[in-house]
């Protein structure tokens, strides 16, 4: 298959035409065709943490579950407590298979107990999808809405004064992963205070014709307040230097939330347990045999996806995700090694074209988050 083959068979936004329009280099991500960066990785990585950068992430699906015992099917099939969260507020969870590994990380709307709707990642919409239809019990109402619904998000400090000076949407007291809906030219749009970037930001789900009209708003009249496009190029390194996980690289079907350092979001405490419990709670008994672990490298060569990581002596683990980091000026990643290794302080070294290169061993998130608390 030729690469123009590839490429045809890539799914669009509703935006693609716009990134084309900016220059936006496109790339294939997840199934998508999308924009890697508009002027360079470098500058959009920059502008949102001083700025305001905007982010087509329409390729993100949306499931809703609703119906009589919502609450009690989400809360058996996923692994946090939805207990913890009420109408209008947004959970941390994880869908995981009958051994407990990953098999994706999902943001819970709460709209009611009988009302749910599900971020889910690109690639995994379909299988989500099926895993949820499965366990399904009778009276559940699983809905794929992601074809019809888009979503923008808007990064960085000067994010919330933008949004209320271009829309009038009532953002300044909304407290971190809570949504509420707001009304655009006479359409209704959600807006929650969340982003995948370590800075204060928001995401705006709307339907796909008025995306397009929110995009040229933010653009057009945003100019001026600080507004500009960034790719995907961006948003990785952002999301890097925040500590967050990428499903798919850090996180996978072969990976448990205990060794992926997500056990906040597992919630042994829950009465009948989740599906995939058992394995987890044999894991928390007898503990891990390799965690993951956030590294900077000692010199200027970068750690890509699966190169080897030595400690000791031996090989003890693999990079699942690297790159430079602006922010931190130097060369960071993630990865799962041995358990002992995982300690900050610890030296590793990275196998780099047959050569290892040294590395140490930090606290994770490399650059705090700036989530506005309330």
């Amino acid at each position: 298959m030729t690469t123009l083959d590839l490429a045809e068979k890539l799914k669009k936004t509703p935006l693609y035409d716009e990134h084309v329009r900016l220059g936006g280099k496109m790339v294939g991500f997840g199934g998508w065709s999308l924009p890697v960066y508009y002027t360079s990785i470098l500058s959009e990585h920059q502008w949102t943490r001083q700025s305001c950068a905007i982010f087509d992430v329409s390729h993100l699906g949306e499931i809703r579950v609703q119906g009589k015992g919502a609450f009690e099917f989400l809360q058996h099939r996923l692994t946090n407590d939805l207990g913890k969260v009420k109408p209008g507020r947004i959970l941390y969870n994880l869908l995981c298979n009958k051994d407990g590994g990953i098999l994706d990380d999902i943001l819970v709307y709460c709209e009611s107990a009988e009302d749910f709707y599900l971020i889910v990642n690109a690639a995994n919409i379909e299988g989500d999808f099926e895993a949820l239809s499965a366990a399904a019990m009778p009276g559940i109402t699983l809905t794929d809405q992601s074809s019809r619904t888009a979503c923008i998000a808007a990064q960085g400090p000067k994010a919330e004064a933008i949004l209320e000076a271009l829309f009038s949407f009532a953002v300044k007291n909304m407290p971190y992963y809570s949504f509420r809906q707001e009304n655009f030219l006479g359409e209704p749009v959600w807006i929650s205070r969340s982003g995948y970037t370590g800075e204060d930001g928001f995401e705006i789900f709307s339907s796909n014709d008025l995306s397009l009209k929110i995009w040229h708003k933010l653009l057009s009249d945003g100019l001026s307040l600080g507004v500009l496009p960034a790719g995907l190029g961006a948003r990785n390194t952002l999301r890097l230097e925040a500590g967050n996980l990428l499903c798919g690289s850090d996180m996978d079907s072969t990976t448990t939330p205990l060794e992926a350092g997500l056990g906040f979001a597992v919630s042994f405490e829950k009465a009948g347990g989740f599906f995939g419990s058992e394995p987890l709670l044999e894991q928390k008994k007898n503990g891990v045999t390799r965690k993951i672990a956030a590294f900077k490298m000692l010199d200027k060569r970068i750690a890509r996806d699966h190169y080897k990581i030595f400690g000791a002596g031996q090989e003890i683990g693999a990079v699942t995700s690297g790159s430079y980091a602006p922010t931190v000026a130097g060369n960071i990643g993630l990865g799962y090694v041995a358990k002992g290794f995982e300690l900050p302080g610890t030296l590793i070294e990275i196998e780099i074209h047959g050569q290892r290169v040294g590395a140490q061993v930090v606290k994770r998130p490399f650059v705090p988050s700036k989530h506005k608390k309330f």
